[in-house]
């Protein structure tokens, strides 16, 4: 098909004109309430637009524009490539299915602002979208600032709560953390480049600065920094299980699915295209950090008793498994293994894509728990399998998607990330060789820790009985929350049983950001390609005819050995003649091997009954070590310095002045 070469980027400025223009009509909202209906239909309409350019950019050249705004001198330089198409695909459908579940929660009776939350969440859009196709580091600041305040406002949605408050502030303050290791990294680019060099904030002038190996390194820490703190990596990670519980989720599923992969996308936009060849030590550390968040991260979800905190700490999971896989296409990367350095990243990137989709999934379905039952407390929910069946089917393929549950989405990406870790061993160094496939045992035992999780979540969550009597009233969520969980289900399941296409999809990216060409995996052999045996050793087909094999066998078995004494027959409930809903397994009693083992990871608080309590509860806390190891001493450290400060303060202008002049003076003494 031949596409016009600049219809990719004119369909994502079409997108990114109908979100500001949909984002200001929802002020409109109070006096002509008639465009309630019609405004996150057409926010869905945009992201298909973005999903579509992104897709046609992945199969063309790189497509560069400079727009006339901006600041005299400094215009805007925008560029559509293969890693920013990837993106879009992946934030574009994300967003569509997150837009319908808005259309939806719009109608609510506790929806508390339509016209505030239209406005946010369009110019969301629009500045992530930005940040996609920004070609400098001035467009690409402005638009990271705007989507930090726009998605701090959506967090903090309910605001009258002193909690939700509480967590936005420190959202806000993580967010601007990174943004001040970024800027740094882009200044430091911007100040090697070569003296006269026009318009030296633009990439193509960062690219070309080439910095030496030191500072190469500064500028690779502060990015993994930067960008870390975005996407939720150690230590920088206790934003998300604060602001994920406070915010709509929708907005969890949008802070989940894209605003965590915008992280992704800045380091990979900064290693990759702007820094010159890494250093091994850049993989190590990159390697080394996303297998400490993904283990930390599914530990801390396991003891989890809030749905919503417990996928929150489940994002922090599989974002450390993405930056696994980052790290050790680094590391290939240094060593001239391009095409091993392809198969990490392919692996990475459709983890990007999966997370995006039964995230966002999972999300939604809980917000549609969360509106029929007002809980978010699994200890007080049940069996709503009987009362929001379709939910309940969506939530299903969710959770086996993300706990790698073949033949869905999950189970691919960390099949090859297993792949990419086995095919250490052609690393030169040999202690590398011997190390990193330890690796593997380690994203095996984080895959495990989901799987569990996941039990625990949907079990406690849809099956059984009913915890509270008031469940019995609990209704199925409406048409658009059910269409978004639809979409979404959908993709989870295409995602896992058409690899090849997926792959496709991705092959240009690592040709991009490796070198690697056709080499990187992929060979010939269908319409889109399959994956080389030698390389990724799955091959849909064949898993498809062993799961059929093993279960037409076990079908058999049990035919030939009870041909016709099968009968129904009530459930045995150890002798008690009446099954409740205490004899089922709690949050806390599932999560109790998992405390009782890594008790040394974990702080837990206990809170136990006084021995006059007419009603006893018992309840354990868990809470992030790193909170009371870290930060809370850093908080009290600023917190003296800022004390120290205020003896400074005084109330005449001449000291003042003073002050004033003793800064000039010493910025005068050390002037080259």
């Amino acid at each position: 098909m031949n596409v016009p070469i600049g219809l990719p980027l004119g369909l994502v400025l079409g997108a990114l004109t109908l979100w500001i223009l949909v984002a200001f009509a929802s002020l409109l909202i109070p006096r002509v309430p008639r465009i309630a209906p019609a405004i996150f239909p057409l926010g869905a309409v945009g992201a298909l637009l973005t999903a579509f350019a992104g897709a046609l950019a992945l199969g063309g050249p790189p497509i560069q524009m400079v727009l006339p705004w901006g600041l005299p001198g400094l215009p805007f330089h925008i560029r559509l490539d293969a890693l920013s198409g990837f993106f879009l695909v992946l934030s574009g459908i994300t967003t569509c299915a997150i837009s319908l579940d808005l259309a939806g929660y719009r109608q609510r009776e506790h929806y508390p602002a339509a016209a505030r939350i239209g406005l946010q969440y369009h110019i969301l859009l629009a500045s992530v979208a930005l940040i996609f196709i920004a070609d400098d580091a001035y467009l690409f600041m402005i638009a990271w600032e705007a989507m930090a305040l726009s998605s701090y406002f959506l967090v903090v949605t309910d605001h009258r709560t002193a909690a939700v408050r509480e967590a936005g502030f420190l959202y806000l303050l993580i967010e601007h953390v990174g943004a001040l290791a970024i800027l740094v990294a882009f200044g430091i680019l911007a100040s090697r480049a070569a003296p006269g060099t026009p318009l030296a904030y633009s990439f193509g002038a960062l690219h070309a600065a080439a910095p030496g190996p030191m500072m190469a390194g500064v500028v690779f820490v502060l990015a993994l920094i930067g960008f870390g703190a975005k996407a939720g990596l150690l230590p920088l990670h206790v934003w998300l299980p604060e602001a994920h519980p406070v915010a709509p989720s929708p907005i969890s599923a949008l802070l989940s699915g894209v605003l965590l992969k915008v992280g992704i996308y800045g380091l990979l936009r900064v290693v990759f295209t702007l820094l010159p060849a890494p250093a091994p030590w850049w993989g190590v550390t990159v390697l080394v950090v996303g297998l400490a968040t993904a283990l930390f991260g599914a530990l801390l979800s396991a003891v989890q008793s809030d749905m919503k905190r417990l996928l929150a700490y489940s994002s922090v999971e599989n974002i450390g498994l993405i930056a696994a896989g980052i790290g050790l296409a680094l590391l290939f990367l240094a060593y001239g293994l391009t095409v091993l350095a392809a198969l990490a990243l392919i692996a990475a990137l459709y983890h990007s894509l999966n997370h995006a989709f039964f995230k966002s999934l999972l999300f939604l379905g809980t917000g549609s728990v969360l509106h029929a039952t007002g809980e978010r407390n699994l200890g007080r929910l049940g069996g709503l399998i009987h009362r929001m069946p379709q939910t309940a089917l969506g939530m299903l393929i969710g959770t086996l998607a993300i706990a790698g549950v073949p033949p869905l989405n999950g189970f691919v990406s960390e099949w090859l990330m297993l792949q990419a870790f086995l095919k250490a061993t052609a690393l030169p160094r040999p202690y590398l060789a011997m190390a990193i496939p330890l690796g593997a045992a380690l994203t095996a035992l984080v895959a495990g820790l989901a799987a569990y999780v996941m039990v625990k979540f949907y079990g406690i969550v849809f099956l059984g009985r009913p915890r509270e009597a008031r469940l019995a009233s609990a209704t199925e969520s409406g048409v658009w929350e059910r269409a978004a969980l639809g979409m979404l289900a959908v993709f989870c399941v295409a995602a896992g049983l058409l690899p090849a296409y997926i792959i496709a999809l991705i092959r240009p990216v690592a040709h991009l950001l490796t070198g690697a060409g056709g080499r990187t995996a992929v060979a010939t052999g269908g319409p889109a390609a399959d994956i080389v045996v030698a390389h990724a050793a799955y091959v849909p087909s064949v898993l498809w005819a062993a799961l059929a094999a093993v279960g037409l066998v076990g079908v058999l078995l049990v035919r030939a050995r009870h041909p016709r004494s099968m009968r129904r027959a009530p459930v045995w409930n150890c002798g008690y003649p009446v099954l409740t809903a205490r004899m089922q397994d709690t949050a806390e009693g599932f999560g109790q091997p998992i405390r009782h083992i890594f008790t040394s990871f974990l702080r837990i608080r206990r809170l136990r009954p006084g021995p006059d309590d007419p009603e006893p509860r018992y309840e354990s806390v868990v809470e992030d070590r790193l909170w009371y190891v870290l930060y809370l001493p850093l908080a009290r450290g600023f917190q003296a310095v800022f004390d120290k400060a205020r003896l400074l303060r005084h109330r005449r202008i001449a000291i003042y002045l003073l002050y004033t002049l003793a800064t000039l003076v010493i910025l005068l003494a050390f002037a080259p």
